[in-house]
């Protein structure tokens, strides 16, 4: 299990001050990004699928075969603003796909069963 380096609250807190302001070069978005990279690692836990936002982050994801030297052979790559709005459910996988904001490569490159995340304590 990845370590935790946001605490719920932060987290939760600068998802709230990203929907009110809509900001995406505050603190708090780049806050909330990492955040929703690390719910994603903690709901479905594995290391078979790279999550690239860049220049924000990325995390490791989804149980299966693990990659342990050079590129993984699953990787999902999304600007954070789209990470952002699948993420809490503003936009579907489906919609993101069709609209070319996501680059997936490989077999198991797909977030659709994994997102939205269930954030409690967040209305959207």
């Amino acid at each position: 299990m990845p370590r935790r380096r946001i605490s719920h609250e932060a987290g939760l807190d600068a998802i709230e001050s990203y929907l009110e302001s809509g900001d995406s070069k505050s603190p708090e978005f780049t806050t909330a990004v990492r955040y929703l990279l690390e719910e994603l690692a903690e709901v479905a836990p594995g290391n078979s699928v790279e999550v690239r936002v860049p220049p924000l982050g990325a995390t490791q994801c989804i149980e299966g075969p693990r990659h342990t030297r050079g590129t993984p052979p699953n990787v999902v790559e999304i600007s954070p603003e789209v990470w952002f709005e699948l993420a809490i459910g503003k936009k579907t996988w489906a919609e993101a796909s069709a609209e070319h904001e996501i680059s997936a490569s490989g077999v198991r490159a797909t977030l659709e069963e994994v997102l939205p995340l269930r954030l409690k304590g967040i209305e959207i």
